[in-house]
């Protein structure tokens, strides 16, 4: 827990005082967010907003890792020592950093071209795909051991799993490695476009994102604290993951260093993430999803998300079908602004729904639990 907390606050300190200096730098590199016209009450006065914000979380996240393995020195006699870096750490933080890289690439673009058009759909999306397919690759191919006190090899697993999940593997649903490659690879491009759906608000996608990723590092430490592979939990109804402390850390780090931004996102946002903090949250929240066995539980931790890039999918069905629209504009959060909420009303509102999704998928994941060793 020492480490969790020391990698929270050093993520957070990091990002709270070191936006203000990229909001300078990227203001005289002239990186201001290109703004559509397009009648939107949030779009006055958000020119020249710098963007590519999201450096700064993503650089805190890594730090703030580091710092809390310097934690790691000594543990408690009853828990298995991760003072290594491990294999989990290389593929969260590698679809945190390589997701975030094609977004500061569309980012770059943006600002080099001065247009909001940035990098081509089908580019970005070979992007996700090579990113998701490389870390799938090592999540599914590369099985990583641990020692104990006594030096014996323990916990010999895949950050990833071939068996889908819900709160942890369902046996029946045995899928294999290759279908398992590939599902990651549609989980990380779900959550990336997901998350980057959502962003448009100030604060609105960063928010949310603190909340899930809180919920993940609960999620990781409980599984933690209840592990198969600590030969002193001595119930039968455990979690078999890999390194579920390393999970915590890291979900902790990037929750924490996204409160710190926040304090400088929020209305009015002095900077803003950008594609590049966006598709960095959501690479990283896919590989907590799929770390933490929780594969079919994301949809209801990140609901808002999901509720979100529906509302896209219903308008360009509706309009390809029948030449109608669903909502006055997508992403919903525009809708809403079109029929008069106030930005803040909007972005508060659904920072609530996004947290009854987590609170419902955290009473799911705790409940199944304790009815089993009830």
């Amino acid at each position: 827990m020492r480490a969790v907390i020391v990698a929270i606050g050093v993520a957070f300190l990091i990002s709270l005082l070191t936006t203000p200096i990229a909001i300078k730098v990227f203001t005289r590199l002239k990186a201001g967010q290109p703004i559509r016209s397009i009648g939107l009450a949030s779009n006055q006065g958000k020119k020249g907003t710098p963007t590519m914000g999201g450096v700064v979380f993503i650089i805190a996240t890594v730090i703030a890792y580091v710092a809390g393995h310097l934690a790691l020195t000594t543990l408690p006699d009853q828990q298995i020592a991760q003072v290594e870096p491990t294999i989990t750490a290389l593929v969260l933080l590698g679809l945190m950093v390589f997701s975030g890289a094609v977004g500061f690439v569309d980012d770059f673009v943006k600002v080099r071209k001065r247009n909001s058009g940035g990098i081509s759909a089908r580019a970005k999306l070979i992007g996700q795909i090579l990113v998701g397919a490389v870390f799938g690759v090592v999540a599914l191919y590369f099985p990583s051991s641990m020692t104990d006190a006594s030096g014996a090899i323990t916990n010999v697993e895949t950050v990833g799993s071939t068996t889908l999940s819900f709160i942890r593997d369902i046996p029946a649903l045995e899928v294999g490695k290759v279908a398992s490659v590939v599902i990651f690879i549609f989980v990380v491009m779900a959550a990336t476009n997901g998350v980057n759906l959502t962003d448009g608000l100030d604060g609105l996608a960063t928010g949310a994102s603190v909340m899930v990723l809180a919920a993940y590092a609960l999620i990781a430490f409980w599984q933690y604290r209840h592990w198969c592979a600590d030969p002193n939990y001595t119930e039968d109804y455990c979690y078999t993951v890999r390194d579920p402390l390393e999970i915590a850390l890291i979900a902790g780090a990037a929750a924490g260093a996204c409160v710190g931004f926040l304090w400088w996102n929020t209305s009015p946002a002095r900077i803003f993430m950008g594609d590049t903090g966006a598709l960095g949250l959501g690479g990283l929240i896919a590989g907590m999803a799929m770390s933490t066995r929780t594969v079919l539980l994301l949809p209801i931790i990140g609901g808002l998300f999901v509720i979100i890039t529906m509302s896209v999918v219903i308008q360009i069905i509706s309009f390809k079908t029948t030449g109608k629209r669903v909502f006055r504009m997508s992403p919903l959060q525009h809708h809403f602004e079109l029929a008069g909420w106030s930005e803040v009303n909007i972005v508060v509102r659904f920072w609530i729904i996004a947290g009854i999704g987590v609170a419902i998928a955290l009473g799911l994941f705790y409940s199944e639990f304790l009815a089993n060793v009830g």
